[in-house]
């Protein structure tokens, strides 16, 4: 769940995405945030290997982040941009290279060099950090740290960083656009009486100092807003899957005292999983494991460390989004959470005003599983339930470079062009292995939304590029106006880009093809033209 754009699933006033302002003018530090600038185009990330120790009683951090890298391309005396948000403080920064200086200017650290690097040449930076961190005061739809405590009152603490960046807490680079190639270790450090939860897999766990250690580590690529510790009074079990690439580890770690309803609600992960795969294709993470956590807000995709608060309940706490009833069925925290594996975490926007492509194809794998859970006219009801949520107040799609999003309309909006386009490609096996090969073909790779504009345009043989600019870039829903004269339709588009293509069915087996002209086709007969609802436009009769 893109955490920050929940707010209305309650019927709340709020619409997605509105806690995030859209300023119309942008800063330096929005650029320096969002861009791949000098002070970060130089070098790709390998690795991270960090650590974390937080302190319930004065709610602070510390801890530190050596970040591996490669240089890939020619560059003398630059600068590196090291990202950690105040307030947090660098309180030491060395490297496996000569340093002149480095300086902490707001929520950058600048690295100052005096040297030639050489394209292929590889090096490390190492942060020791502390402070304390900015406390989300209503995650996950506002970044920052939660210090709270469980039912039995023990201290429960985690991470809600999406939209704010990772850097609110850990120094890191923090773009999309650059993920560690080779994953991280992360140790978390808790007191004695307490569990370190993070992502992949356990690999150590000691004492020392009457402190536990608990080391994870990740080997695939992994964005770095998915980078979470959890530390509370944690109990754990296991399962596996059987699937697509072999067995699959399942990890679950709960409150105690929330063992029992664990082991009942997490029985519908086999049958998600099992539904993705058809759809997606093989899981993208079976080295790193599939994992469960029990967290202090509602939920996140955290790679291979999804985040759940659902209170162990289907719907969205026991309320269905769609509002058809249909989504009553299963547990949205799992099915949605989880399918951001293929979409976000596995394909991962470079930019974040391209986030749609992670949430409009999550918000429609809930329409696939429900398909392949449930059934077709099932999935076809809570698409059109989902359409009933969008606002049409600004474009999906953001402004570039300045870590800014788009509509949250990119959920439901977003989705439902997705369903228009599964219509106009009218065939449901093509379709899936359009999705199964963007997660093969991008696999583990962050894209532009462009890239997979044009991957769908190319596999489906169909020129969408009007569609995704109608749908994407504008607010404007394509209006098909008609009339009818016995078996005589007329009927043309308004509403639309220019040289907007949506050919669409009707009386289920005849297809138009409207433009912003008049045509006029003829039926089989004078009975009312029956239109189908499943493509996201409108239609009236202006008879």
């Amino acid at each position: 769940m893109k955490k920050l754009t929940y707010t209305f699933i309650f019927a709340s006033s709020l619409a997605f995405g509105q806690f995030f302002e859209r300023p119309e003018t942008f800063t330096r530090q929005d650029t320096l945030k969002g861009s791949n600038t000098e002070f970060r185009n130089f070098w790709d990330v390998k690795k991270y290997e960090l650590s974390v120790e937080p302190n319930y009683e004065q709610k602070s951090i510390k801890g530190n982040n050596k970040i591996s890298f490669e240089i890939i391309k020619d560059v003398v005396n630059p600068v590196f941009q090291i990202d950690l948000q105040q307030p947090m403080k660098a309180d030491k920064v060395d490297a496996s290279f000569p340093i002149s200086e480095y300086k902490q200017d707001g929520d950058f650290i600048f690295v100052h060099t005096k040297k030639k690097f050489r394209k292929g040449e590889k090096f490390s930076i190492n942060v020791t950090y502390s402070g304390n961190p900015t406390i989300a005061q209503r995650p996950p739809w506002d970044g920052g740290w939660v210090f709270t405590t469980d039912e039995k009152g023990n201290p429960w603490m985690s991470v809600a960083d999406e939209g704010i960046g990772a850097s609110v807490w850990l120094p890191t680079k923090d773009i999309w656009s650059d993920e560690p190639d080779n994953g991280m270790v992360m140790k978390i450090i808790t007191p004695k009486d307490l569990v370190g939860v993070g992502n992949g897999r356990l690999i150590e766990k000691k004492t020392e100092n009457n402190k536990n250690i608990f080391t994870w580590e990740v080997k695939s690529p992994i964005n770095a807003y998915s980078i979470i510790p959890n530390i509370g009074k944690y109990v754990n079990f296991k399962d596996t899957f059987h699937g697509e690439n072999g067995k699959l580890d399942l990890d679950y770690w709960v409150m105690e005292y929330n063992l029992d309803k664990a082991k009942k609600q997490f029985q519908q992960v086999k049958p998600m999983l099992s539904a993705f795969e058809y759809w997606f294709g093989p899981y993208p993470f079976y080295q790193d494991s599939y994992k469960l956590v029990e967290s202090p807000y509602l939920g996140m995709e955290h790679q291979s460390n999804v985040a759940y608060g659902n209170d162990y309940m289907n719907g969205y706490k026991g309320t269905d989004f769609s509002g058809t009833g249909v989504g009553l069925n299963w547990d949205y925290i799992i099915v949605h959470e989880s399918g951001h594996e293929w979409f976000a975490n596995n394909i991962t926007a470079k930019d974040q005003a391209d986030m749609w492509v992670h949430e409009a194809f999550t918000m429609y794998s809930e329409v696939l599983f429900t398909e392949k859970y449930m059934d077709k006219a099932s999935a076809e009801k809570y698409a059109w339930g989902l359409r009933q949520k969008i606002q049409n107040d600004v474009p999906i799609i953001g402004k570039y470079g300045v870590r800014n999003e788009g509509s949250g309309d990119m959920y439901p909006k977003g989705a439902s062009m997705i369903h228009t386009i599964r219509q106009v490609i009218n065939d449901d096996e093509k379709f899936r292995q359009i999705l199964r090969g963007l997660n093969k073909d991008f696999y583990h790779q962050t894209v532009t939304g462009e890239q997979v504009e044009n991957y769908i345009s190319s596999k489906s043989g169909i020129d969408f590029s009007s569609v995704f600019q109608q749908y994407l870039r504008t607010v404007k829903i394509p209006t098909l106006e008609y009339t009818q004269n016995g078996e005589e339709l007329k009927f043309r588009y308004t509403n639309v880009v220019s040289d907007f293509k949506l050919p669409i069915r009707i009386n289920r087996d005849q297809t138009i093809t409207p433009t912003e002209s008049w045509q006029t086709v003829k039926l089989k007969s004078s009975s009312p033209a029956k239109f189908d609802n499943n493509y996201y436009i409108n239609y009236k009769n202006i008879q």
